[in-house]
């Protein structure tokens, strides 16, 4: 969790929408702590105009966390209860839908939570509130079902289903990050969804743990590695001002394995990789087989460092072979030693395994603060068009990186950016 400072919190004038109240679905509880953290510190420094006025009454608390309990029977089944009233507040539900660390009992055995049972648990907060806030507004990183978000056969739509779901039974808003396809937003077409995307949390992550980076067209390259991503890939590039490649998937149509058509093979198109950096950017990293086969075959093409952004880190197939690739090992073809991959960053918008924190190779971008943000200027019912496009702010990091790189080598002092 990143420190206050002097200048973090915002000016924000107008009065709020109703009383804050940040309610943390099951498996949330640690990162609303991390929100409620700086929301308290802020606005006990705030200085407002209106502070006196009826509007701002229960503005500063020394905790915006409304707790709710979600017990379970011997069967199975739940309920969600809170631990106080809610009536005319603005509240902010967190839920993390794939935080598989969590636990109940049924019928004496221990079962970890699916994305259904979370969801679910969801629904419950929603209807223990019973249409008594003011707006209630749903932050769901992972968005529950947004890999099934298309029909391709005679198949369910589960995302649609679900946003359609949650906004009748009285959702305003829905907040979610990098949205598998944020398309999916047509199925609510009357209520508000906003998918974001963490680029400044990823390339200050970056540039904090690798200290010799150039970024530009010469030395850099985005690569997208799939067909499905290239928006995504775009979006980086144009913001960077560098030049992007992409990978497409050969499929065997011929074969169907858990579901899907096996992968034959990843072709690449694009301008020469050779002796330049690549961030490998994609919205999840799931078993990380697709990745991995990415960052060889560019590994293949002479590219110098591999750099992986992934906004959810789920590492279904373990983490095992990210150390195995991230290892020295000679490569006959390229003459040397080399690795296949030399960071992989993610945020902490879902459960991270403990083990996954102390490797070499990964980065975490903490993502409290910008959730903080978020909600304290939502609650004003102020614009976020500025933290939706931090273009300025990626751009002032990089610049300060340069400055205080070419500053360190000129003293021969070991240089690290904060």
């Amino acid at each position: 969790m990143e420190p206050i400072k002097k200048n973090d919190k915002r000016n924000l004038d107008t009065m709020p929408a109703g009383a804050l109240g940040i309610v943390p679905v099951k498996g949330c509880e640690e990162m609303a702590s991390e929100i409620d953290f700086y929301l308290t510190r802020w606005r006990a420094e705030r200085e407002s105009e209106h502070k006196d006025a009826l509007a701002f009454v229960g503005y500063r608390r020394p905790s915006y966390i409304i707790n709710c309990n979600l017990p379970r029977f011997g069967t199975g089944e739940g309920k969600g209860v809170l631990s106080q009233s809610v009536r005319g507040m603005d509240l902010y539900l967190l839920a993390d839908v794939v935080n598989y660390s969590e636990t109940y009992k049924m019928f004496g055995f221990e079962n970890h939570m699916s994305p259904d049972d979370h969801y679910q648990n969801l629904k419950r907060v929603i209807a223990a509130i019973g249409g008594k806030a003011r707006r209630i507004t749903v932050i769901m990183p992972y968005l529950y079902e947004s890999r099934q978000h298309k029909r391709a056969t005679r198949e369910s739509l589960d995302c649609a289903i679900a946003l359609q779901e949650l906004v009748h039974m009285g959702v305003d808003n829905i907040i979610t990050f990098d949205a598998h396809d944020p398309r999916v937003m047509n199925a609510i077409p009357l209520n508000g969804f906003d998918t974001i995307r963490p680029i400044y949390q990823f390339i200050k992550g970056l540039l904090r743990s690798v200290n010799d980076l150039q970024i530009d067209s010469d030395h850099m390259l985005i690569i997208s590695p799939d067909e499905g991503g290239m928006k995504r890939a775009v979006y980086y590039a144009n913001v960077l001002g560098l030049d992007m490649g992409m990978f497409y998937k050969r499929r065997d149509y011929t074969v169907v394995e858990n579901g899907v058509n096996p992968v034959v093979a990843h072709e690449f198109l694009g301008s020469s990789v050779e002796g330049k950096d690549m961030i490998v950017i994609d919205d999840m990293l799931s078993s990380g087989d697709s990745i991995l086969e990415v960052a060889k075959a560019l590994k293949k093409r002479k590219a110098r460092r591999v750099f992986i952004f992934e906004t959810f880190g789920l590492f279904t197939g373990g983490i095992e072979k990210f150390d195995e690739a991230y290892q020295l090992r000679y490569d006959e073809d390229l003459g040397k030693e080399i690795r296949i991959i030399d960071k992989v960053i993610t945020t902490n918008l879902i459960y991270q395994k403990p083990e996954l924190k102390d490797r070499p190779w990964y980065v975490c971008c903490g993502m409290s603060k910008y959730l903080a943000y978020l909600i304290d200027t939502l609650n004003h019912d102020s614009s976020i068009s500025d933290l939706l496009d931090p273009s300025e702010k990626i751009w002032s990091a990089i610049n300060r990186y340069n400055k205080e790189r070419e500053e360190a080598l000129k003293k021969g002092e070991e240089f690290h950016f904060v």
